[in-house]
């Protein structure tokens, strides 16, 4: 039988029926380090996203001055903190 290859990320390979599941990827493995970066980035989004709603309610003509629309500024502010 001829197997057809696909190009997939490690992560989705790691899905898929009969792939053995003692290859996941090294990528997968958390160290406490790696933990606390990713909360302080988290941190760092919610903080930004509070101030820029803060900005575009008390000063919106900061918000033109930089160039953002409000569509633009609403979008980033409905982001959760977990998305980039």
């Amino acid at each position: 039988m001829n197997k057809t290859i696909t190009l997939v990320s490690p992560h989705h390979r790691v899905a898929q029926p009969g792939f053995p599941m003692s290859a996941a990827p090294a990528s997968r493995r958390y160290n406490l380090s790696n933990v606390r970066q990713l909360i302080s980035v988290w941190r760092a989004r919610r903080r930004f996203r509070w101030d820029l709603e803060q900005i575009a309610e008390n000063n919106p003509h900061l918000i033109d001055d930089i160039g953002l629309r409000r569509w633009q500024i609403e979008a980033e502010i409905a982001k959760r903190f977990w998305e980039a």
